[in-house]
């Protein structure tokens, strides 16, 4: 399999597909801990990703990345547009010009990005935050870097959907849910189930 552009078109097609799918759940998940937004926040800036590449399709997978972060930033408020557009921008930068890349350039690329968020947001692993969902799927996807797209994508998908799930127990310690102290416990953090969604999206373009 070819990790070109048109792949990473289909990520971005599918992960908008995969939010209007769950939006309402991702806001009923948002409503106890955050501003009850960010599914409709997040439908509406992946709805914008997906009317742009449609027009005007970028040729290299870091092309269709830059311009999927730009309209994230442009389109979604609150914290969730800056961070997932700088993700995908990271990510997509890493690429360079790049007609096509690897799985395991593609995990180095994910990691640089997952680590841009981490600092742009001061979060880290356990602080109930997307990465809680998103760095685990990036662990799973460089331990499979040597297999082929569609396992090593089908564990990264895994590993962030139990990450998570793994988001009920804890404390929040960053972002709106972090003023809730111990009441955000027992609820499922929206930011890592969306991320849960972009990856299962990756494994869904990847098995075609």
């Amino acid at each position: 399999m070819t990790l070109d552009a048109e792949f990473f078109r289909r990520w971005m097609a599918g992960t908008a597909a995969a939010v209007e799918a769950d939006a309402d759940r991702l806001t009923e998940l948002d409503s106890p801990i955050g501003d009850a937004d960010h599914g409709s926040n997040l439908r509406r800036g992946f709805a914008a990703v997906a009317a742009a590449l449609e027009k005007e399709p970028p040729d290299t997978p870091g092309g269709v990345l830059a311009l999927a972060s730009r309209q994230l930033i442009s389109t979604v408020g609150g914290a969730s547009g800056p961070l997932y557009g700088m993700l995908l921008r990271r990510t997509g930068k890493t690429f360079g010009d790049a007609a096509q890349v690897s799985v395991a350039e593609f995990a180095q690329a994910l990691r640089v990005g997952a680590d841009a968020v981490a600092q742009l947001g001061g979060a880290a692993a356990g602080d109930k935050t997307m990465l809680d969902a998103l760095l685990p799927g990036v662990e799973a996807l460089d331990a499979a870097r040597g297999e082929e797209p569609r396992v090593a994508f089908a564990a990264a998908r895994d590993a962030a959907e139990s990450g998570a799930l793994a988001t009920v127990p804890l404390r929040a310690r960053k972002g709106r849910a972090s003023y809730l102290g111990e009441r955000s416990v027992g609820h499922q953090d929206p930011g890592a189930t969306s991320s849960a969604l972009l990856l299962r999206a990756l494994a869904e373009a990847a098995a075609g």
